[in-house]
């Protein structure tokens, strides 16, 4: 059996929750027979209009409909407590103070429910994209300037919130990931027409700490194990935390011998340390760090739509391919165990953000976004079975879950 069979002690508690102006039905969860709570909610950006809407995941109801500036792209924090969305082309990112919050206390968890809002929290920026979540900070990159936005979640709240803000490097589509007290950051290209060659360590100042390591084309990352993975056109980097006084170390390890395609978008393992990577528009690619074997490629029946990493069950993973077929992929095995058509064919060919399909798991429902029939479908996570639809006004796009269960005070 492969290296992902030995669970790495991650102690992850299940995220929070949001909603809007909470309704009656969405103050009431769902009881477990040892007599704790659980509740969770779906975040869903509308492709036409600057909404997100929250949606009971129990009644199927709206609690709470959030009116920003564009079409966003939805980022839930490591804790659930905060849905960022993120509108590049307006230059902002609002907040979603989700309202419901799951607290470990070792032997077990408090569930704590509220009315989520949208914060009077702005983030402001020319291009505002990528936001990574690392050591308790959430770095947001902006795309127009390089410059680095850094706060601690439990800030957003406050009225006097300021995030700290770094310039490290120069305009471009980039990232920054927070790796204690130091970053690991994309560089921009010398010219237009060339890809990003790399990534590099900066200090709390933003100074370059060693040497540049390539990364041709540096796009996509992912956190597991406090260890990052980044995606470059021909490999990975991995960046390593830091030990006593040296910083985090970047190692890049090439995908030579895998055949057409490379990594750009990367979901870590939250209970097992992995990595499951896109590679070219027909496949994925399990990565194992410290393996003989890092790489294991899979290929698809058809061209992949979406992809997602199932929180609770850590060797799971859920793809959806353009014929609406939803494929349950088992990590340790490499295997697809089984398939189910979910929705009608969404191509691929045409424009990038033309409104298709978007993945979230819920507990033990797969929540499958299906725009052109304007619902949420519920599926069973364990049987692949629809277990019910959800109407979404507008045309629903971009979704993340958050929940949990916990003892209910």
């Amino acid at each position: 059996m492969p290296f992902l069979a030995t669970l790495l002690l991650l102690g992850v508690a299940a995220g929070g929750l949001a909603a809007g102006p909470a309704r009656a039905e969405d103050s009431r969860h769902a009881q477990t027979r040892d007599g704790s709570a659980s509740h969770y909610r779906l975040f869903v950006g509308d492709h036409a209009e600057g909404i997100v809407r929250a949606i009971d995941l129990r009644t199927g109801s709206n609690v709470g409909t959030f009116r920003i500036d564009r079409t966003p792209a939805l980022t839930r924090s490591l804790s659930g407590r905060t849905v960022f969305a993120v509108q590049g082309d307006a230059g902002n990112v609002s907040v979603i103070d989700t309202g419901v919050t799951v607290e470990d206390h070792g032997d077990h968890a408090d569930l704590k429910i509220q009315d989520a809002r949208l914060l009077p929290t702005v983030i402001t920026g020319t291009a505002p994209a990528h936001i990574v979540e690392g050591s308790g900070v959430v770095a947001l990159f902006d795309d127009g300037t390089g410059e680095v936005a850094l706060f601690r979640e439990s800030e957003l709240s406050q009225p006097s919130f300021a995030a700290r803000r770094l310039r490290p490097t120069g305009a471009h589509h980039g990232l920054a990931a927070p790796m204690g007290s130091h970053l690991v950051v994309s560089v921009p290209s010398d010219a237009a027409d060339k890809p990003r060659p790399g990534l590099m360590v900066v200090d709390e100042q933003g100074h370059q700490v060693g040497a540049m390591t390539s990364c041709p084309g540096v796009h996509g990352q992912a956190q597991s194990g406090g260890m990052f993975a980044f995606g470059c056109r021909d490999g990975i980097v991995l960046a390593r935390p830091a030990t006593g006084l040296k910083p985090p170390t970047l190692q890049h390890l090439p995908t030579a011998g895998l055949g057409d395609g490379y990594v750009s978008t990367l979901k870590g393992g939250s209970a097992m340390q992995f990595f499951l990577g896109n590679f070219g528009p027909n496949a994925v690619v399990i990565i194992e760090p410290d393996t003989p074997r890092p790489f294991r490629r899979i290929d698809l029946p058809a061209r992949r739509v979406d992809f997602v990493l199932d929180p609770s069950k850590a060797e799971r993973a859920y793809i959806l391919t353009e014929d609406g077929k939803l494929h349950v992929l088992d990590i340790l095995t490499g295997a697809i165990e089984r398939s189910a058509q979910i929705t009608g064919p969404y191509s691929m060919d045409g424009h990038w953000r033309a409104p298709r399909p978007r993945l979230a798991v819920a507990g033990d429902d797969v929540a499958v976004t299906d725009p052109l029939k304007g619902v949420v479908r519920l599926v069973s996570a364990a049987t692949l079975e629809e277990r019910r639809t959800i109407k979404v006004e507008g045309i629903p796009y971009t979704i993340v879950a958050v929940g949990g269960s916990g003892a209910d005070h």
